[in-house]
């Protein structure tokens, strides 16, 4: 388990764990829509199982954001008086903008990572 959470983060490739999964340099810090390699650089593993096998990936990045928004709701509540401030939206917004293309890229290893063969 632990293993392969170290090649979801490592964005290394499910088959082979050798090459690498997305195109760009930085696997946390990139702005814009990931950009996937089709296949594996090293084994040539198909990473898209079959046409729309992404979509599922939409639920583990839902799962990601509600996880992401609940924990900064309890950190950003501590220094509010009342328990639903609405100035709290406007902390947790920004946080999800900025997690979000790291949720994409973490949500579609996730989903490969389960149907690895």
């Amino acid at each position: 388990m632990l293993k392969s959470i170290r090649k979801i983060v490592n964005n290394e490739c499910p088959c082979c764990d050798q090459g690498k999964v997305f195109r760009d340099k930085s696997f946390y810090f990139s702005v814009g829509f990931p950009k996937m390699n089709t296949n594996c650089p090293n084994c040539n593993y198909k990473f898209e199982i079959e046409p729309g096998f992404f979509i599922g990936a939409l639920y583990v990045s839902y799962a990601f954001t509600i996880g992401e928004s609940i924990v900064t709701y309890l950190i950003a509540q501590q220094f509010f008086e009342k328990l639903f401030d609405i100035r709290i939206v406007f902390i947790v917004l920004p946080v999800l903008i900025l997690l979000m293309f790291l949720n994409i890229r973490l949500s579609r290893m996730v989903w490969m990572y389960l149907f690895k063969p």
